[in-house]
């Protein structure tokens, strides 16, 4: 057997998120026998990606990912990992590459398509992730990169205090209070690597977060909260109550998703450098 590691990249305005959903067809009659309804695969890209590479290898395959990016959720670097058998002794990477990014849509791109260790796991191996959230600060509508930015009306004009304040986010803290509830995961303690602001021009405003691990909707809930501080309606004291109450409700908003893309993960014997 022989097992790849891919790098996706996507646009995820018209997908309902990475992970795979099958739920239940409301539109379809129920079994007779059993009284559950029939159900209907939504467009997540794990399917169509798990579908282009099950046609390129002509075999069942399982995709797995490094991360579960929510609907309309962006990625520049999502790690994935299959398994299958090894009949192409020889054939090039670049030649499967080739071949799945031929089957996808043009809203996923494979951007890697490498042979890795047998044991690999994107999930249980990746050591840090990195996000990137942009907003657009201008009464002028964005119009060319619309889907990958969250158009504010009013401007966050205070970055100095915003880049303060990220810093706080900065080491090992209980992140409850920056977490959407019924998040699902035992522990809300995350080891942020670093957080900063950055104004690449007058109408962006970006805000750059690395961490061993994610909560649901914690990139969007620190990304408003300090969008909030450059509003001057939040402060770094406001931060700190957070995450010592765990509150959610002394945080800022969930930003909508637009905004937000995966820019890389990392794992043992990457390059330092954002692979």
């Amino acid at each position: 057997m022989a097992r790849y590691r891919l790098t996706i990249a996507y646009d995820g305005t018209d997908f309902v998120g990475w992970q795979k959903q099958e739920p239940p067809d409301p539109n379809a009659l129920p079994d007779p026998e059993t009284g559950e309804r029939p159900r209907a695969e939504l467009r997540t890209v794990q399917a169509v990606v798990e579908r282009a590479v099950r046609e390129a290898v002509r075999e069942p395959v399982v995709l797995i990912g490094a991360s579960r990016t929510d609907s309309g959720v962006h990625a520049w670097h999502q790690t994935g990992a299959f398994t299958c058998a090894d009949d192409r002794r020889g054939a090039p990477d670049d030649r499967l590459l080739q071949a799945i990014n031929a089957r996808l849509p043009d809203d996923v791109l494979l951007r890697a398509c490498v042979r890795i260790r047998d044991d690999f796991d994107p999930i249980g191996d990746c050591i840090a992730k990195g996000y990137r959230y942009t907003v657009h600060a201008s009464p002028e509508r964005p119009l060319w990169d619309r889907r990958f930015v969250y158009h504010s009306w009013h401007a966050p004009n205070d970055t100095d205090a915003m880049a303060h304040a990220a810093a706080l986010f900065v080491g090992t803290h209980d992140f409850a209070a920056f977490a959407a509830s019924g998040h699902g995961r035992e522990s809300t303690v995350r080891t942020v690597h670093s957080c900063t602001v950055a104004r690449p021009t007058p109408e962006r405003v970006e805000v750059h977060i690395a961490a061993d691990g994610f909560l649901w909707n914690m990139v969007r809930i620190i990304a408003g909260t300090l969008v909030e501080v450059g509003r001057g309606r939040l402060s770094a004291d406001d931060i700190r109550a957070a995450l010592d109450t765990r509150d959610r409700r002394r945080a800022g908003p969930t930003l909508p998703p637009q905004g937000l893309c995966l820019m890389w993960a990392r794992y043992p014997g990457d390059d330092e450098q954002h692979p």
